[in-house]
């Protein structure tokens, strides 16, 4: 049977209402403080636009996750994390307190969905991000009035800590981590001004 045709009034309705429940989403995180701060002027702007919407976000942030014996993403835990620079104090603490099996430190990098009602709104999110230097980067949902793109930055850090009660790494090496993972923290706020300035730019 040939494909249905879906009228542009509808292609359209869904856009409105898919902007007005991820808008509405975006504003009550911001009331009850769920909002990482470093991504709130970006996506207020993007809120305001009239083709443009955000769906999640994450800044970036440092971790201390728990694994079980399998170290399966479904075993995982937060044993603790953070969502700004940390002190190594902070991290030895943590690590000294897990009980687990395996702990990993990490540095997890930007994540970001901008929607679109066309491919062509989405193919001009792509060009924000590749000015802005983000190269991972792709059209995760393709539906008539709603295109996503997904966006994760490449600064991260993944080693693991401790396992069956013993610490696995120097403590020189875990100050090494917290060095990096709050240089690559900062690295993620500069790609996020950058994403801003593209954004301000490119959509409307």
């Amino acid at each position: 049977m040939p494909r249905k045709e879906i009228k542009s009034t509808d292609i359209k309705a869904r856009f409105e209402m898919t902007k007005g429940h991820h808008k509405d989403t975006f504003e009550n995180a911001v009331k009850e403080g769920r909002m990482d701060e470093d991504f709130l002027p970006l996506c207020k702007y993007i809120a305001g636009t009239k083709g443009y919407f955000t769906s999640s976000c994450c800044a970036g942030r440092v971790a201390l996750v728990g694994l079980g014996k399998e170290e399966t993403k479904k075993e995982s835990a937060f044993h603790r994390k953070w969502h700004r620079k940390v002190s190594e104090k902070e991290v030895k603490e943590g690590i000294k307190d897990f009980t687990g099996k395996v702990l990993w430190f990490k540095q997890e990098p930007i994540i970001l969905h901008i929607g679109a009602g066309d491919l062509e709104g989405a193919r001009k999110i792509l060009e924000v991000c590749e000015k802005a230097g983000i190269k991972r980067a792709g059209i995760k949902v393709a539906k008539e009035g709603k295109f996503i793109v997904e966006m994760v930055g490449t600064h991260n850090i993944t080693a693991p800590v401790k396992e069956n009660g013993k610490q696995v790494v120097s403590e020189e090496y875990v100050e090494y981590l917290v060095k990096k993972a709050n240089e690559k923290f900062e690295k993620n706020q500069e790609v996020i001004k950058r994403l801003e300035k593209e954004a301000r730019k490119a959509l409307k």
